[in-house]
């Protein structure tokens, strides 16, 4: 009988010790799945939609062919629970990824993040012509007049009042959020630039700031120029010259300029041409950058009044007509 009993034990412990070599064997081939690489060659987006379920998701990454076996994704959740936390975005899933890490930055919801840049230099028009093509995000035609009004701004003058900049975003995020930070930026950078100006200014507002700043961007692509860019309008203005800046012109023109600008389109009356028009235009032509606005803010102190261009991105500049002269013919009539 004690015999019997001792070969019972003994035929339990077996049992037991190959339940848990089985269960072991069982765990550890989870976890060699969890630790398995996507199989993915390049990076692909996953959609994770609000209400799915760990269940649906295992199967939508079947589907989608990143992982092969929906089932024991099922079973490594339940022994790693803090990997079955769903929060619904957009992903994006890496060659690099481990079934485990895409489902860590899914608990995490750190999904895939947008960038877009709006350039320095260009108008609302051209900025609206690359919004339309953002990547998940709807565009609004109305979105910087509706920016404008949130911020108390009814004028419907959207121009230069937005910060050029590189932005991020979430998809299905607001295209107004994202100008809104512009916006917002434009108008801190302004005010500091404003309260810090040279005192001297022919200026009256921190919009005429606004204002010059872009014809300045508008006029040079050579960084160390705009504040002697900046000091030639400044002392025309104290003089009462007429700027008498090209880009204005181009502004005025709108859809009719085509690359060149003619004696009658200097001639021409519009609120932009300041070949006609006494000071500032009525208002930016641009999206100045900070280097624009600072140099409006503290423009070089010399006493030019004139410029011309070197047609290398340079220009000559000039105190007196007869030197400004001599430089147009030398760089643009080849005289």
């Amino acid at each position: 009988m004690k015999k019997m009993a001792l070969g019972f034990i003994a035929s339990s412990l077996v049992v037991l010790l190959l339940a848990a070599m089985g269960a072991y064997w069982a765990y550890q081939t989870l976890l060699d799945y969890g630790s398995r690489s996507i199989e993915t060659a390049v990076p692909v987006e996953l959609q994770v939609k609000r209400g799915t379920s760990f269940y649906e998701l295992a199967e939508q990454l079947q589907a989608q062919g990143l992982i092969d076996d929906a089932q024991k994704l099922r079973w490594l959740a339940r022994i790693k629970p803090g990997i079955a936390h769903i929060r619904s975005g957009l992903y994006q899933v890496e060659p690099t990824d481990s079934i485990d890490s895409l489902l860590l930055k899914i608990a995490k919801n750190q999904e895939k993040v947008f960038t877009l840049t709006l350039i320095d230099g260009l108008t609302v028009k051209e900025w609206s012509a690359q919004l339309q093509n953002a990547q998940h995000m709807s565009y609004d035609p109305d979105v910087f007049n509706k920016v404008l009004l949130a911020n108390g701004d009814d004028s419907q003058l959207p121009e230069g009042k937005f910060f050029p900049d590189t932005y991020q975003y979430r998809a299905g995020e607001s295209l107004f959020d994202v100008l809104n930070a512009s916006y917002l930026k434009m108008q801190q950078a302004l005010t500091a630039a404003w309260n810090d100006r040279d005192l001297d200014l022919p200026l009256t507002s921190k919009y005429q700031l606004l204002i010059l700043a872009s014809i300045i961007e508008k006029e040079t692509a050579q960084a160390q120029e705009r504040p002697q860019i900046a000091a030639v309008f400044m002392n025309r203005l104290r003089k009462g010259m007429r700027l008498q800046t090209d880009p204005t012109v181009i502004y005025g023109m709108g859809e009719r300029y085509k690359g060149n600008i003619t004696r009658k389109d200097l001639r021409e009356q519009t609120p932009f041409n300041t070949y006609r028009i006494k000071g500032l235009t009525p208002t930016p032509i641009a999206a100045p950058s900070l280097a624009a606005i600072q140099a409006a803010a503290h423009p070089a102190k010399v006493d030019y009044l004139y410029f011309v261009s070197r047609n290398d991105g340079s220009h000559v500049f000039s105190t007196t007509l007869k030197a400004h002269n001599r430089a147009v013919n030398k760089y643009q009539r080849n005289r």
